[in-house]
């Protein structure tokens, strides 16, 4: 694990240096770094995150890369949905929800359209788990 936080550090310091711009693996995308509370432990985390506008909301994916289990960030979204985003060089109060049936669909199916690579991950995972959809709606 040690190697993945460095990854996420080196990518959350290159968004912060350039109002949400970053390279490599995730250039040209659109990446928010989503602030959440461990479930469990009440440990304060962040985790840059490519995401799908919807209207005004930010929708998510816990592909975990296709991995056969959810990615923690989901699990501690479950237990704590009230949380933040930095998207670009604003930071958003937010709601989590999971969406669900027909809504999941249309979204996970426009974030295939738009990056190939999460048809890729459903493939993966398919017979094991659905991934799911997180839908980061804005706070007033």
């Amino acid at each position: 694990m040690p190697e993945m936080n460095d990854f996420n550090t080196k990518i959350i310091e290159e968004f912060r240096a350039n109002d949400g711009k970053v390279g490599g693996p995730f250039e040209g995308a659109p990446v928010l770094l989503l602030h959440h509370e461990g479930a469990k432990t009440g440990t304060a985390r962040v985790n840059p995150l490519v995401y799908l506008p919807v209207g005004e909301a930010f929708a998510i994916f816990a592909s975990k890369a296709g991995a056969p289990t959810n990615p923690d960030w989901y699990h501690n979204l479950k237990a704590h949905p009230e949380t933040r985003v930095e998207v670009g060089s604003d930071t958003v109060d937010v709601t989590a929800r999971e969406a669900l049936g027909d809504e999941r669909r249309d979204i996970f199916a426009r974030q295939k359209g738009l990056m190939p690579g999460f048809a890729e991950y459903e493939e993966k995972t398919k017979g094991v788990r659905e991934i799911p959809v997180i839908v980061l709606e804005r706070r007033s």
